[in-house]
This record gives C-alpha cells, sequence and structure tokens, in this order.
C-alpha cells in the first residue's frame, strides 16, 4: 500500500465527446449512443476512484463546469510539486476556458491548505500541465514533452518555477499528443514508454538517463489501449484493461496491475493518468524502503537548469 497518495478527480457530469483535437476523439460514435457511454463513463470514474482507494489514495472529486467536457482530464490543468501549482495554458482554443476553472479550483485548495503557490504561465505560452510534464521521483527529474500542445519554450519557465531539472522531450506522432499518453515512469526506477512516439533525439536522452534493463518498450496495442497513461503509487499500477503480456512484465518487475474499463473515456483521447492529478508529489527522497539508494535531500529551490537539447 502507498498511503497519503492524494489524487484530484473532476466529476464526469459535464464528460462528452462533442470536437476533435486529437486522433482518438471520436465524436461520431459518441454520439450514436450517447446515453450508453455516458452511464459507462460514469461506472468507469466510479471505479478508477474505487481502484485508486483500494492502494491506499486519498481522493478528492472536484465539479467541472458545463461546455467544458474535457474537464475531467484534470492532469492538464497544472504541474503540481512540493505544494506548488504551475497552471496549465491550453493551445486549442476548445479547451482555453479551463484554465479560469482549473486556476479557480487550485485557489480553493490553496485557501484549505493543500498548497501554497499557484501561479499561471504568461498567455500563449502553452503548456498543458502533467500530461505533458511528468515528475520521475527515482531520477528527481521532470520528463517534459513538447510538439503538438505544449510549446519548448515552457520548458524553462517549469525549470525556473520548481528549482527542478528538466528533460524536454519531443513528441514527432499525433497519436501521442500529449506526453503522458507515451511515457510512464515507475517507482522502481523502470520505465514504461512507446520509443516511436519520441524523436531520435529525444530517445537518446531517455536511453542516457534510463538504464536498458529498466526500459519496458510498450506496442502500439498498449498505446491504443491507453495502457501507458497509467497511475503508478509504490508497486501498485491503475491503468486501462491490458494484455496479457504487459500485466506478465509488470508483475514480473514485482508491480500489481489494476485495470479499470475506460473506453468511454479512451473515445476522448485519455485514460488513468489523463484523469487524475497527484497533489501531494515532494522532491524530497522517497521513504525507506521504495528507493534502494537515497538520491539526495528534499529541493532547496536552486534552479538545477534544463538537461538535455
Amino acid at each position: 500500500m502507498s498511503a497519503n497518495a492524494h489524487m484530484l478527480l473532476v466529476d464526469p457530469a459535464h464528460f462528452d465527446v462533442r470536437y476533435v483535437i486529437n486522433p482518438w476523439m471520436q465524436p461520431a460514435h459518441w454520439a450514436r449512443e450517447r446515453g450508453v457511454h455516458m452511464a459507462q463513463a460514469r461506472a468507469g470514474f466510479d471505479a478508477l476512484c474505487a481502484a485508486l482507494v483500494s492502494i491506499g489514495c486519498r481522493v478528492s472529486v472536484m465539479p467541472g463546469a458545463a461546455g467544458l467536457p474535457d474537464m475531467v482530464f484534470p492532469a492538464n490543468a497544472g504541474i503540481v510539486l512540493d505544494r506548488r501549482v504551475l497552471v496549465a495554458r491550453f493551445r486549442h482554443p476548445e479547451r482555453q476556458g479551463e484554465e479560469a476553472e482549473f486556476e479557480a479550483m487550485f485557489r480553493r485548495l490553496q485557501a484549505i491548505g493543500v498548497v501554497d503557490l499557484v501561479e499561471t504561465l504568461p498567455a500563449g505560452c502553452h503548456q498543458e500541465g502533467a500530461g505533458d510534464c511528468i515528475w520521475d521521483a527515482h531520477r528527481g527529474l521532470f520528463w517534459a514533452g513538447w510538439g503538438p500542445r505544449s510549446s519548448r519554450a515552457a520548458i524553462e519557465r517549469i525549470a525556473d518555477f520548481f528549482g527542478q531539472p528538466v528533460v524536454p522531450l519531443e513528441l514527432v506522432t499525433a497519436r501521442a499528443y500529449h506526453l503522458d499518453v507515451c511515457f510512464c515512469p515507475l517507482s522502481g526506477g523502470e520505465l514504461l514508454y512507446y520509443p516511436p512516439a519520441l524523436s531520435a533525439a529525444s530517445r537518446a536522452l531517455v536511453e542516457a538517463r534510463v538504464a536498458p534493463a529498466l526500459r519496458i518498450e510498450a506496442s502500439a496495442d498498449d498505446l491504443a489501449h491507453f495502457n501507458v497513461n497509467a497511475v503508478n503509487v509504490g508497486r501498485e499500477v491503475v491503468m486501462s484493461r491490458c494484455t496479457g503480456r504487459l500485466r506478465a512484465m509488470l508483475s514480473e518487475r514485482g508491480y500489481r496491475v489494476h485495470e479499470v474499463d475506460l473506453s468511454p473515456f479512451m473515445l476522448s483521447g485519455g485514460g488513468a493518468f489523463c484523469m487524475t492529478l497527484r497533489l501531494d508529489r515532494h522532491s524530497c527522497v522517497e521513504p525507506a524502503g521504495q528507493r534502494k539508494t537515497p538520491r539526495r535531500k528534499c529541493g532547496t529551490g536552486l534552479a538545477l537548469g534544463v538537461g538535455g537539447a
């Protein structure tokens, strides 16, 4: 169990698939059986909450807003580390209305003491939250995607705000429009990822930091089932329904896989990671038993720069 992991989710009451801003979105398919899909989305959301609670997470559910169906994916709301929040700036007009809603949500969390500092990026500096900026606790750094949604220019601002190293990874396939679709660092130091989604230079950055024995290459089928878009807490992994191959690979490394039917959300291009935002991440050394060797002391706020080119 991994107690104290605090997950933010957004209620799916306003979830819908009405437009296309990524290759996975299927509004015509959704519209044919909207009522069925809405009921399945509610069931999938409730099952995801139950799975998170079963592995020891604290779950907070916030309301969404009418007319903003993708608020159900709060991983894109912002980046959270050390009780500091950098609120997202969305590239597509269809999602830009979420910015004020998510900022207000974080301000409420600040008012009740969940986070300490909330800041926004300048207008036009696109950065779509934890979906494109994933904290790797094992290595003490952010992996930051750029290209389809988030801008390369945002990476330096992330490094300055959090005082942590950031490794920029260029995304080169339309299906991996966010980094979290194709990239999942695990607590034991392994990396579950889909290499074809990254540029050759970015793959080299990954290979320089992650030993071959720790790289778990996902298949195109794993990507299509949003299995890389997973929530990892300790030795527990929560994901959409996966293949026996992937389940066995993770089990062999000591992870317990919890599968949830998230197919309605996949029709909008999201999975378990997209639907959650972890609020309690810290840059400190992980608790004893979760790491074989200590990494470093808690972050001091000293900017360590942007890794790679």
